[in-house]
C-alpha cells in the first residue's frame, strides 16, 4: 500500500490536486481520506462553546483516530471515517465514509505533515503552495456557500485563527515535503508528475522505492 499525504493552506487547492491525480489514476485504486473528516467532536459543548474552539490548530483533529484508520487499511480491514458539519461544529452521529483497502490511499489535509506521527505512515509527502490572496478568496466563498457563514465572521476567524495557524505550524511543515505543488490544481506539471509517480508503483516499478521513512 502505497500512502500519499497531501497537506497546504485553507484554500490552496489540495482536494483539486487529489481528485485530479484520482482521475488519472481511477477512482477504483485509489482510497481517498479527507482529514476534515476527523475533527475531534465537542457535541458535549453548547454551540457557542463550540464556535470559540480553535479549529485551524493541529490538536482540532483526532489524529490517533486517522492513524489508527491508516493501520487498518495496511492490515486490509475496512474502516469507517466519520463525517463532520461544519454549520453546527460536530460530528454526525448517523453518518461515516466507509474507507477500503487500496493500493494507493491518499491523505488530503491541514496538518497532514505537521504531526510527526502522522507523517511516519506516509509515503510521498505533497505540500500544494498557492498565493494567500487566492487562498483567503476561496475560503471566503466557501465558507459563504458551504458553511452559512457571514463575512464578519470569516474575517473575525482569519485574523485571530488561520492565519496564525498558518505560519505558526502549516508553511513550516513544508519543509518536509517531497514534492511542492505550486499553485495546486492549476499545476498541471506537477500533478502529471505526482500522478506518474504513483503509477509506477501500480505498475511494480521494481527501481520505485516509496517505503515509509
Amino acid at each position: 500500500m502505497l500512502i500519499i499525504g497531501i497537506a497546504g493552506g485553507t484554500g490552496s487547492g489540495k482536494t483539486t490536486v487529489a481528485r485530479s491525480v484520482i482521475d488519472r489514476l481511477g477512482t477504483d485504486k485509489v482510497t481517498f481520506i479527507s482529514q476534515d473528516n476527523y475533527y475531534k467532536d465537542h457535541s458535549s459543548l453548547s454551540f457557542e462553546e463550540r464556535g470559540a474552539i480553535n479549529y485551524d490548530h493541529p490538536l482540532a483533529f483526532d489524529t490517533e483516530l486517522l492513524i489508527e484508520h491508516l493501520h487498518c487499511l495496511k492490515s486490509g480491514q475496512i474502516a469507517y471515517a466519520p463525517v463532520y458539519d461544519f454549520t453546527v461544529h460536530a460530528r454526525f452521529t448517523d453518518k461515516t465514509v466507509e474507507l477500503m483497502p487500496n493500493n494507493i490511499v491518499i491523505v488530503e489535509g491541514l496538518h497532514v505533515l505537521s504531526d510527526e506521527k502522522l507523517r511516519e505512515q506516509l509515503n510521498i509527502k505533497v505540500f500544494v503552495d498557492t498565493d494567500p490572496d487566492v487562498r483567503i478568496m476561496r475560503r471566503v466563498l466557501r465558507d459563504i456557500e458551504e458553511r452559512g457563514r457571514t463575512i464578519r465572521s470569516i474575517h473575525t476567524q482569519y485574523l485571530t485563527t488561520v492565519k496564525p495557524m498558518h505560519e505558526a505550524f502549516i508553511e513550516p511543515s513544508k519543509k518536509y515535503a517531497d514534492l511542492i505543488i505550486p499553485e495546486g490544481g492549476q499545476n498541471e506539471v506537477g500533478i502529471e508528475l505526482l500522478s506518474v509517480l504513483t503509477a509506477k508503483y501500480l505498475s511494480g516499478d521494481q527501481q520505485w522505492n516509496g517505503s515509509a521513512r
